[in-house]
């Protein structure tokens, strides 16, 4: 089956979401992130994967976590980097995307990372660059959030080890998260035998059962004996209508706290892509307990962009 990810010989040369990826991709991305992780901690030097590649980094939407990271993520691979302003660029201004990227384009970039409000921008983009240039997706809308989830199953291989007996809990907003469903995604190629998503009906997308996960409105029933539980924000800049009561009822019902917690493995690990809502959807005691792993994923997070970044340059370069 055509996957526009991938050339002729089956290498990674974009990556616009983890659906449709071989696990032998999957396992590529995160061994090569391995490389770049000693002990838990970035090993500390520079690398020279992207020597003379021209990185641009076009956030149309919002972002410090995921932008700095993947800034931080091609100096250490030795790339000249540059972010464009977009509330001073020619986008602003009137000018389309894709008159925006060819522009680029001409300025010698090789690499464009993409963050955009609208699900399929970074596809539109990758479909329309030259042959030789790459473009990874930094979030799309509703659909995708490839390297998000990457760094969730390093972060599950680094403390779980294998993928093929565990019982993960996805919670929260999976309605409006492009997080989850990269996650589900990956789960499922790696082969995760039980994937769960827990939410109120109001914020789970029509048919979600389709995507292979056992739902569940009752985070009692749906953490039960559960290895890894991951929470999800609350996406209000994407909610159009009333989804909820009110915050404080859904922490009530949804947020984790240390007695919903317990109702899962006694080691299991919890994970929030960030940036949290204390309070809301996670309680201060389990966002700073032993059993978060919350900052490692953010230096993993890294790792994988490096991983990411790295494959990607060396497969389009194999094209030239």
């Amino acid at each position: 089956m055509y996957n526009p990810q991938l050339n002729a010989q089956g290498e990674l040369i974009h990556l616009l979401t983890t659906e449709g990826l071989p696990r032998r991709i999957l396992h590529q991305i995160l061994d090569k992130a391995a490389e770049f992780v000693s002990g838990g901690e970035l090993v500390n030097q520079k690398f020279a994967d992207l020597a003379g590649t021209s990185v641009f980094n076009l956030f149309f939407e919002n972002s410090t976590r995921t932008r700095t990271t993947f800034e931080i993520a091609a100096k250490r691979l030795s790339a000249d980097v540059s972010s464009l302003n977009i509330q001073a660029s020619s986008t602003a201004k009137g000018e389309t995307l894709l008159d925006t990227v060819h522009n680029l384009e001409a300025m010698g970039a090789n690499l464009f990372v993409v963050r955009h409000s609208e699900s399929g921008a970074a596809h539109l983009i990758a479909k329309h660059v030259k042959p030789g240039i790459a473009v990874v997706n930094a979030g799309d809308g509703r659909h995708a959030h490839p390297t998000q989830a990457m760094l969730d199953m390093f972060t599950i291989r680094h403390y779980k080890g294998d993928f093929t007996n565990l019982r993960i809990a996805i919670v929260g907003d999976v309605l409006h998260s492009r997080v989850a469903r990269s996650q589900i995604h990956a789960l499922s190629t790696l082969g995760c035998p039980d994937i769960r998503v827990i939410a109120p009906k109001t914020l789970l997308p029509t048919g979600v059962e389709q995507l292979g996960v056992h739902v569940y409105h009752d985070m009692a029933e749906g953490l039960k004996d559960v290895d890894v539980v991951a929470m999800l924000r609350l996406q209000n800049e994407r909610m159009a209508g009333a989804y909820l009561p009110s915050t404080q009822e859904f922490f009530k019902y949804y947020g984790l706290t240390p007695e919903k917690l317990a109702l899962a493995k006694p080691d299991a690990i919890v994970m929030h892509p960030g940036p949290m809502n204390r309070g809301v959807e996670i309680d201060s005691a389990v966002a700073d307990g032993d059993q978060a792993v919350i900052l490692p994923q953010v230096t993993f997070g890294i790792a994988v962009r490096m991983a990411v970044l790295s494959i990607v340059t060396a497969n389009q370069k194999g094209l030239l």
